[in-house]
């Protein structure tokens, strides 16, 4: 086969497929189809660039045609006319692909390096906690797998227009965490231009200030913060839809939950409660852990009650009335609540003020789960965990804050002297 370089276009694509001997084979104007002695076919182009022979490869047979190798060789040519040497460039341009690729975050992945760059900085585990929830909570879920660079003002509004009118105190640090976050990507080059999540002379066009939102009346979820004075009102209202709901918020269980639960449901020896998967929204068992508190309350009324339902309705053998606890809210003149609210109460809470992981509080809620990874990893049920964190939800509800939500109970006394951010 002729190796005339000043021809080119000598091979043929059924030529080239019949080639099995080791060699180099050539094309012309520099390319050559190259067999080794292992049998592996690639090409390759040749060139000379200041009195220096070089070769640079073009890609398997396999995968580059004789048609599209020959294309990649005419831009050798080309560049070399230009004065570019075609293996400079390419890696040149290989090196830009990787550092652009290196430069592409997610908000997940920054969210991470912030908080492990700026832990040694806080006063305690239990800040760096709250970044955590709150984040996975509220920002996660919309934009944590998106590159910081492509995220703009309409991503971070999605993400805060939610909660603005609802939980204005909680969407307020949110919005400042993830322009904290925003800023630390843009000085590390992950970024460019203006923080989309700035309030000042930005979001504050968009979002009314928080101090307006105050001001609306119709909430549909209880503050964290107005819990125990919450609690302490409910605890004079008589009547049994009073402690299903007393029940409820200590439990952060659904309405259908509490008014069907049965006797044969409870276990008080081992303080847990086993709703069974027919009664559950997600068609799966779910384990309560109960407080101590909770388990005085139950005690009373399984002792005051003789039937099998823990909370009987007016009709023989019927269970409370899905509006009673509502009924009970509205006595109390909190038209502004709603029964299932309590549950935002609580996770706001969990978000807020205590160490625990987003992830135990949604096995508290029993919550599905959607991603099929995180799924395979819960393999239990943190019961043990979940029943440190009731506790600690039922000492926050009882206005008892001695010790901080998240620690053990042998943590109590070393971390009595930290300040409490959520008394």
């Amino acid at each position: 086969m002729s190796t005339n370089p000043r021809s080119i276009h000598r091979l043929s694509a059924l030529g080239v497929a019949r080639l099995k001997k080791p060699g180099h084979y050539c094309d012309g104007g520099g390319l050559y189809l190259q067999v080794s002695a292992a049998g592996t076919r690639s090409w390759v182009y040749r060139f000379r660039r200041a009195g220096r022979q070089r070769e640079m490869g073009l890609g398997a047979l396999l995968a580059v045609t004789l048609a599209e190798a020959r294309v990649r060789a005419a831009q050798c040519r080309s560049m070399l006319r230009d004065g570019t040497d075609p293996i400079e460039a390419r890696r040149t341009a290989q090196m830009s692909q990787r550092l652009s690729e290196a430069r592409t975050k997610t908000f997940n992945e920054c969210t991470k390096a912030f908080i492990r760059t700026n832990r040694a900085g806080w006063k305690n585990d239990k800040h760096a906690s709250q970044w955590e929830n709150t984040l996975a909570t509220y920002a996660s879920p919309i934009i944590g797998e998106l590159s910081v660079r492509d995220l703009d003002t309409a991503l971070i509004v999605k993400v805060l227009e939610p909660l603005w009118q609802k939980k204005p105190e909680t969407a307020s640090r949110v919005r400042g965490r993830i322009e904290s976050i925003l800023d630390w990507a843009t000085v590390h080059k992950y970024r460019e231009g203006e923080n989309p999540a700035r309030w000042r002379g930005h979001l504050d066009k968009i979002l009314p200030a928080r101090s307006k939102v105050r001001k609306v009346k119709h909430h549909p979820a209880l503050s964290y913060a107005d819990a125990p004075t919450f609690i302490k009102a409910l605890k004079s209202q008589k009547g049994i839809a009073a402690r299903g709901l007393e029940l409820l918020i200590l439990t952060a269980t659904r309405t259908n939950e509490i008014i069907g639960a049965v006797r044969s449901e409870f276990d008080l020896e081992a303080a847990t409660w086993t709703i069974p998967a027919q009664r559950m929204k997600a068609e799966r068992a779910h384990r309560v852990p109960l407080s101590a508190s909770a388990v005085e309350l139950l005690r009373t009324l399984l002792d005051s009650t003789d039937g099998e339902l823990l909370f009987p309705g007016a009709k023989k053998d019927k269970s409370l009335s899905n509006m009673a606890m509502l009924t009970v809210l509205r006595r109390m003149k909190r038209n502004d609540l709603t029964v299932h609210g309590f549950r935002s109460t609580f996770r706001d809470w969990v978000a807020e003020c205590t160490n625990y992981p987003n992830e135990m509080a949604e096995m508290a809620l029993a919550h599905a789960v959607d991603d099929k990874v995180e799924a395979a990893y819960r393999r239990g049920d943190m019961f043990r965990r979940r029943l440190q964190m009731m506790a600690d939800w039922a000492d926050y509800c009882s206005g008892a804050t001695s010790t901080p939500a998240g620690s053990t109970r042998s943590d109590a006394r070393e971390s009595a002297s930290q300040p409490e951010l959520c008394p």
